[in-house]
């Protein structure tokens, strides 16, 4: 059995996904200009929509999961009296309402959205049922039991447009919330149906549109990117030396509930420490 070539690109990729390509293909589209099979993302974007992609690279793909659990922010466009097969522009219509939406009524509406609220994951969402992805058994006809999943809106703001049926959003939300299924709720919620289009993620933890570039163009950053957002400790060249051996730091090191960034004096990251129940335990990146 051949051996599986190790990784020899490691880093950060902030990426503007454009409209079309899935976050897949968009890990393809990097994987043949670096040269490098282990890559993932830190939040799925659908095909259609646009902004911020936070990708890992080599050994950095480690480090996605602290990086995926930030809150997300998003820009779209609500649709009212138009409901679709996906709740968004990319769907077929299922049912039209002669809606009149009114500015201060839309607003108070969705106030009634923000904080913690339950939504029931879309049918063409990537979550996963039986060990099947939700899309792919809506694209074979199936049905499929669907749990609701508890998400936090900590901000959804609406504007109207020039358009009387379309009005402007904007979202700051936790990772797993679906912006569509917020959409459609609040065209529920005004006694009708809606759906969204343009939406374009704006925010990932505190990557923000203005780090991010084309794929085609996005330049490779440091691993310990992924975790600028966790507590951070400096280290001196002895105490980095023990840390890249698996070693943990003095308990007074530590302060908060963490997880830790462990960075060397020349700001590279040697290592995460977090809890793993009453222990504390070492991920240690090779260099």
């Amino acid at each position: 059995m051949a051996r599986r070539r190790p990784a020899t690109v490691h880093g950060t990729v902030i990426v503007d996904k454009p409209a079309g390509p899935t976050s897949h293909d968009v890990v393809g589209m990097l994987r043949r200009r670096f040269g490098e099979r282990r890559i993932g993302h830190a939040g799925t974007l659908d095909p259609s929509a646009t902004g911020v992609l936070v990708v890992g690279i080599g050994n950095a793909t480690r480090l996605l999961r602290f990086a995926t659990a930030g809150r997300k922010s998003y820009e779209c466009e609500i649709v009212f009296g138009v409901e679709t097969s996906t709740l968004d522009a990319a769907g077929e219509t299922v049912a039209t309402w002669c809606m009149h939406p009114d500015p201060t009524e839309v607003a108070a509406a969705a106030t009634g959205f923000v904080g913690a609220i339950s939504q029931l994951p879309p049918m063409v969402s990537a979550v996963r049922v039986g060990g099947r992805r939700l899309h792919e058994i809506a694209r074979s006809g199936d049905a499929a039991e669907r749990e609701p999943r508890q998400v936090e809106v900590y901000r959804f703001e609406v504007e109207a447009t020039s358009d009387p049926q379309v009005y402007r959003a904007s979202v700051d939300c936790s990772a797993g919330t679906y912006v569509r299924a917020l959409g459609a709720d609040l065209g529920s919620a005004l006694g009708g149906g809606a759906h969204i289009r343009a939406l374009r993620r704006t925010r990932s933890g505190s990557f923000s549109l203005s780090e991010a570039q084309p794929p085609d163009e996005a330049i490779l950053r440091p691993s310990g990117e992924l975790v600028r957002d966790l507590c951070q400790i400096c280290l001196s060249d002895d105490e980095a030396a023990d840390a890249r051996r698996g070693a943990h730091l003095a308990a007074h090191r530590y302060e908060g509930s963490g997880p830790w960034a462990l960075f060397d004096p020349e700001d590279r990251l040697v290592a995460v420490h977090e809890h793993q129940g009453r222990r504390l335990r070492a991920t240690v990146l090779p260099s």
